[in-house]
């Protein structure tokens, strides 16, 4: 197209010809390197990873039933009203508070672990068929094994909670 000629500058001229020369520039990348660095090990010291919350539990081998004299069972039946219901043999069930208080994170209550500790004391042979209902919080299955785990308690059965089980939990209610 067309050329505008400045009035300053003549075509041709020893100027207009010079170019320009670039500098070159060079970038040193070692201190972000360092820093990129410093905050990866930074956030991995200081960051707690996330525990994994697994029971491991241990079931033996199916080679056939096994005969446990009546008297060293014991039944801890959990139908989810917030208390659990403990039998030895074909007693009636006894209920105790399943937690201290109503709070959803409270520990289990001192009266199970007062009962399972005066068993334990009086047969040292004794099993706990423990049987919890659909309605019971997993919650408190998981608080229940745990602390057959911290009193060292490796007996125990974990059984299906049967409608004889409601009676019986309905006959205790009665007599109360």
């Amino acid at each position: 197209m067309g050329m505008v000629d400045s009035p300053n500058e003549r075509r041709g001229s020893k100027r207009a010809s010079r170019r320009h020369k670039r500098l070159g520039f060079r970038l040193d990348m070692t201190p972000m390197v360092d820093v990129a660095f410093l905050l990866l090990t930074f956030f991995m010291l200081t960051t707690t990873f996330a525990k994994s919350n697994t029971m491991e539990i241990n079931i033996p081998p199916e080679t056939g039933e096994v005969s446990v004299a009546e008297l060293n069972v014991m039944t801890l039946r959990v139908p989810g009203d917030g208390f659990a219901y403990w039998s030895l043999g074909e007693d009636a069930p006894r209920r105790i508070p399943l937690y201290d208080s109503a709070d959803a994170h409270a520990t289990l209550g001192g009266e199970l672990r007062q009962v399972l500790r005066q068993q334990f004391g009086n047969n040292k042979k004794l099993v706990i068929v423990v049987r919890i209902s659909d309605k019971a919080k997993y919650k408190a299955l998981v608080d229940i094994i745990d602390e057959f785990n911290l009193m060292k308690i490796d007996r125990f059965s974990l059984d299906e909670f049967t409608p004889e089980d409601e009676a019986a939990i309905q006959k205790a209610v009665a007599m109360l």
